[in-house]
């Protein structure tokens, strides 16, 4: 089961929801709802699963619901119905207290607008919620310093606020809700107010800070670039609705209905798509396992007609192809140690993006090899596949 599971929630704004759920969950549309009711809705029947550890971005456009959905997971609004749970515990149960706790030790959250206290230094604001915890204060402030190095304010301690800049204070914001150490960091448009060029240091000192914390975060934005950058899995709500949920891989490549598509397309796919989403599995045989009868099944076999021979590691060392035994029988007669009688092939780590792999896709006869970190061969990209990954959904191609 996820961190965060979140079953079928709606949220109705309005004097009396209950009384129009009903017709809500028949199908009845937002416009209409307001129309003949007064009433809104918020959030529409929406299911998802935050994994442990992973980045979760949730976005859409202003109106869309993904502020409302993550106010959700820490009570701060109250489904009209649904479910949600953080692991395993269906928080909607938690009485007064039990909640208190949950927002005191599982989940921080960062807001929009910093939201520091504006007569608090620095360190006082980093420390504010391990005060309300009950820690000790030597102790709550020497954790709050600990955070206050890990984002790069060191010696900033004792500035007020309206001392620092945006960047500065999001930076402040980001380290106190670290301090706590709560397991769920819940970031709202953190860095939505700020410079283009201060918002990307704040995404990687982010992409840095999970590397090394493995927080569940669950970070809310209307921007896709910065949803492609920071996401394990992007939401993509449209007035309330789930309209799909994936990698940043999959929304690129298969979206899943025209809104998404739409929402997409101008994305320069060869700099976000993974290498490794694209991989194909390839015959591969050992040097020392080649003989004719091998070759000519694993090549026919083959969707491209390629086989590729590897050393004992796993480790591409060229390739055989159904060209190759047409052209010269013999080759697959030569010892397994003379890789010269094979065709090169060229490698490609499966982290890596398709715009550093176009190259050599253009300049190779045969498939590429994706490898893993130890160099071993875990499939192939063809040119086509390449292409294919290029071209927007909606170009026809």
């Amino acid at each position: 089961m996820g961190k965060i599971v979140v079953n079928n929630v709606y949220k109705i704004f309005g004097p009396d929801p209950a009384s129009v759920l009903a017709r809500t969950q028949e199908g009845a549309g937002k416009t209409e709802i307001l129309e003949q009711t007064g009433h809104v809705v918020g959030i529409r029947d929406v299911s998802l699963q935050v994994e442990r550890g992973e980045t979760f971005v949730i976005m859409g456009l202003s109106g869309s619901g993904k502020s409302t959905l993550i106010r959700h997971f820490n009570r701060l609004i109250e489904p009209t119905a649904g479910q949600i749970l953080i692991d395993g515990e269906d928080i909607l149960r938690l009485n007064a207290k039990q909640l208190r706790e949950l927002r005191r030790s599982k989940i921080s959250m960062v807001f929009h607008r910093f939201g520091l206290l504006p007569h608090k230094t620095v360190l006082d604001n980093v420390a504010s919620g391990l005060d309300i915890r009950g820690v000790g204060k030597d102790r709550a402030r020497e954790q709050a310093r600990e955070q206050i190095d890990i984002v790069g304010l060191g010696g900033f301690e004792d500035r007020y606020p309206q001392q620092l800049s945006g960047g500065m204070q999001q930076r402040v914001g980001l380290a106190r809700a670290l301090a706590t150490d709560a397991e769920i960091l819940l970031m709202d448009e953190a860095f939505s107010a700020l410079d283009p060029l201060i918002r990307n240091d704040m995404q990687q000192q982010l992409i840095e800070l999970q590397r090394r914390l493995h927080k569940t975060i669950v970070f809310i934005t209307h921007d896709l670039d910065e949803a492609l950058r920071l996401g394990d899995h992007i939401a993509i709500l449209k007035d309330g609705e789930l309209r799909q949920t994936g990698t940043p891989d999959e929304i690129l490549l298969d979206p899943a209905d025209d809104y998404v598509s739409r929402f997409v397309k101008d994305v320069n796919r060869g700099r976000v798509v993974n290498v490794g989403s694209l991989a194909a599995d390839v015959p591969v045989m050992r040097a020392d396992e080649v003989s004719t009868e091998s070759i000519n099944r694993i090549v026919a076999e083959s969707a491209h007609g390629v086989a590729y021979v590897v050393d004992d590691g796993g480790r591409p060392l060229g390739a055989i192809t159904a060209g190759m035994l047409a052209d010269n029988p013999s080759v697959a007669d030569e010892s397994p140690a003379n890789v010269a009688q094979l065709h090169p092939v060229a490698s490609v780590s499966r982290a890596s993006v398709v715009e550093e792999m176009l190259p050599l896709v253009a300049s190779n006869d045969v498939p590429v090899a994706v490898v893993d970190d130890t160099g071993r061969c875990v499939g192939s990209v063809s040119r086509e596949a390449a292409i294919g990954a290029l071209t927007r959904p909606d170009s026809g191609a």
